[in-house]
């Protein structure tokens, strides 16, 4: 716990004003109080304009959009070509997955163990080991 002055901070100010961060530390201040005020009274300003001030007692009612026309059949329309400007080819059938990319080997889990654990016999170990 700090202690109590009583001479309400002067020595504080006085060392302050001696190492010359007095007016750095009051322009932070004054530039910090400048901001909050800015951004207090943006607030309150943007409130007022959302709906003056506070909302009404009046009921708004709610009405969703009709669309009256329904669906109806009508003659197909003209075909549209998709590939204007690519080449377009086709293909009859399908080729099974095994033809395209072939089958990636599996190695078993415990030829991997043991291969971790021959790797580990093999590497270089520490030549000193402290303990703190």
């Amino acid at each position: 716990m700090a202690p109590a002055y009583s001479d309400g901070g002067a020595v504080k100010k006085r060392l302050l004003r001696f190492c010359g961060l007095w007016g750095e530390i009051k322009t932070m201040k004054t530039t910090l109080f400048a901001l909050c005020f800015l951004c207090a009274t943006t607030a309150a300003f943007g409130q007022s304009a959302a709906g003056g001030g506070a909302l009404g007692n009046e009921v708004q009612v709610f009405q969703m959009a009709s669309h009256p026309q329904r669906a109806t059949q009508v003659p197909m329309a003209q075909e549209q070509n998709l590939f204007d400007r690519s080449g377009y080819s086709f293909v009859e059938g399908e080729r099974p997955l095994w033809e395209v990319q072939p089958l990636a080997p599996k190695v078993p889990l415990g030829d991997i163990a043991r291969a971790l654990r021959k790797e580990h016999e093999t590497a270089k170990k520490a030549d000193f080991v402290r303990n703190d």
